[in-house]
């Protein structure tokens, strides 16, 4: 995860019980700064926990915020060098997905990396399973994920042992701010 010297400022977003957050805070160095968003009340007292008991979790509980609120509530501007996102994207509603991506665009410094996972095919085998109105709107977040990865996508990791197997998505902001939208497509 080192892309040059310096303090990094990372931000894990809906870190959930902490899958990543454990690798996160083994690979931290010692002037990066580590913050969490999770909205969960459960997940947020259950990586307070880890935080107080684990001692990998210790070593860098002075370098890292568990902050508490959706991720539109973050505050900033152009403040983190790379983002982790454990959202579930293909869950959302299209608006919502739109909104998410414009907060990453909002909250990545210029080159910044905005890292997240998709189930391997999982858009596809759901438009087969479902009615109109959800295939409608997984289209929609398709468009808008494949504007995403032909703008900016750096690099594409498939996590085959994963169960269900995954894709890894990597995204340069070189700019900060938003992706670019085409229309949603009707039908």
């Amino acid at each position: 995860m080192r892309e040059g010297e310096g303090p990094r400022q990372i931000l894990e977003v809906g870190p959930g019980t902490g899958a990543v957050t454990a690798r996160l805070v083994e690979v931290l160095q010692p002037s990066d700064r580590l913050t969490l968003v999770e909205l969960n009340d459960e997940f947020v007292e259950h990586l307070k926990t880890r935080f107080a008991a684990e001692p990998t979790f210790q070593a860098v509980s002075n370098r890292t915020e568990l902050v508490h609120c959706r991720l539109e509530e973050l505050p900033g501007n152009g403040c983190y060098d790379r983002i982790i996102s454990g959202l579930p994207l293909n869950n959302f509603a299209s608006a919502d997905v739109e909104q998410i991506l414009a907060v990453f665009g909002r909250l990545l410094k210029a080159g910044g990396i905005l890292s997240f996972f998709e189930y391997i095919a999982i858009r596809r085998v759901k438009q087969v399973i479902s009615g109109r109105a959800e295939r409608q709107r997984l289209r929609e977040i398709g468009r808008m994920l494949g504007d995403l990865f032909a703008q900016r996508q750096i690099r594409c990791d498939a996590v085959w042992p994963n169960v269900t197997p995954a894709w890894v998505h990597h995204v340069r902001f070189a700019e900060a701010g938003a992706i670019e939208s085409r229309p949603a497509a009707v039908g």
